[in-house]
């Protein structure tokens, strides 16, 4: 995960007070930072985006072997390559678009530091919301290399109208939108949503109301529990959870009241 920020020093005074993250230099770069909570790495935060053209946004970066052959599998599956590939620090980066209409990147490099552990934990979760869920699941399995990796590594589980991505034995990605036997859903905005997990998330959106940024919504059901939309002051918009154990592929189903069938 990193976002692209319009202004570098206000965004990282912005997340410290909300998420209580710490920094240090990225990839040795002035320009970019990593956030850390609890001692690892959790996300980066980095203007180079804003000199390149890019929005201000959160962007999940999937690591490929090669950023120049998954650019042209996006675009032979009807993506589109907005940005690059072009050198970022120790590696190379393009920011792409899936046929939906939602935003990704991908990078090409060292893979240290290695976020991937507290993905899908008690640190991150990601969601893609999209209109046809079955459409994405095969274009990102294709786009990404997923579909050519080994099922002990890589699995793609459907289960209703939602597709979890489990990543050695590790689910660390969902999938919805559209139910997978039904029409796709024009009311869906496509876009990959960021979950930050924090012990105190009500506390995190009052703080994040107060630092500028706004509460966007009620807390709405997602795999990790109850998740709060916030919107931080450069208009950029990202959930907070309860911080919890783990998920494996038997928890990843949304949050259900005792109550709700």
């Amino acid at each position: 995960m990193s976002l692209t920020a319009a202004d570098l020093p206000a965004s990282k005074a912005f997340y410290s007070r909300v998420l209580g993250w710490e920094y240090r230099a990225g990839f040795g770069l002035d320009e970019y930072a990593e956030a850390v909570t609890e001692g690892e790495p959790i996300a980066g935060i980095g203007e180079a985006g804003h000199s390149f053209g890019v929005p201000a946004c959160w962007s999940v970066h999937f690591a490929v072997d090669s950023v120049d052959r998954a650019a042209e599998r996006v675009r032979e599956r009807g993506g589109t390559v907005a940005v690059g590939p072009l050198p970022f620090g120790p590696g190379r980066v393009a920011w792409a678009i899936d046929p939906a209409g939602a935003p990704f990147a991908l990078w090409e490099g060292p893979r240290e530091p290695h976020w991937s552990p507290r993905g899908g934990g008690r640190g991150l979760w990601i969601e893609l919301h999209t209109r046809d869920v079955f459409a994405a699941a095969i274009f990102y399995s294709q786009a990404l290399g997923w579909d050519t990796e080994p099922p002990e590594r890589c699995t793609l589980r459907y289960e209703n109208d939602q597709v979890f991505v489990d990543i050695n034995g590790r689910t660390v990605a969902a999938l919805h939108g559209g139910a997978v036997e039904e029409a796709p859903d024009p009311k869906v905005r496509p876009r990959w949503q960021v979950t930050f997990r924090t012990p105190h998330p009500n506390q995190a959106a009052e703080r994040a109301a107060a630092a500028g940024g706004e509460v966007v919504g009620a807390p709405d059901d997602t795999a990790p529990g109850l998740a709060t939309l916030l919107r931080d002051p450069e208009g950029t918009l990202f959930s907070v959870a309860a911080q919890t154990a783990e998920i494996g592929p038997e928890d990843a189903t949304p949050h259900r009241t005792s109550d709700t069938p």
